[in-house]
């Protein structure tokens, strides 16, 4: 199983980092200046990214933390983006153990 995907296609709470920026399959003028647009906003290649919100109807628009920003897309502009998924945050156990017990 790959462990990157299309921003367009994570669910909230999913969190990565920016691997690639662009299709790069089409280089026509539309995709070029929205590359252009989404690297302006911050979306460039290292940068971590959590999907906080999604529309109610079709999922779309979804409210995306860049960084320490928060821009929100559409699903169709989000597809330009490619992340390598980072694991889920593991609670620690004994922190758990600890708050049952207080």
């Amino acid at each position: 199983m790959s462990d990157t995907l299309k921003l367009s296609e994570a669910r909230k709470g999913d969190r990565g980092v920016i691997v690639r920026v662009g299709d790069h399959i089409s280089a026509d003028d539309h995709a070029m200046e929205l590359e252009r647009r989404l690297l302006e906003l911050g979306f460039v290649e290292g940068a971590q990214v959590e999907l906080l919100h999604e529309g109610l109807f079709g999922r779309d628009p979804i409210a995306i933390k860049v960084d320490d920003m928060r821009v929100a897309l559409r699903r169709h502009e989000a597809a330009s983006l490619t992340v390598r998924v980072l694991p889920a945050p593991e609670v620690a156990v004994g922190a758990v153990r600890e708050e049952v017990r207080a």
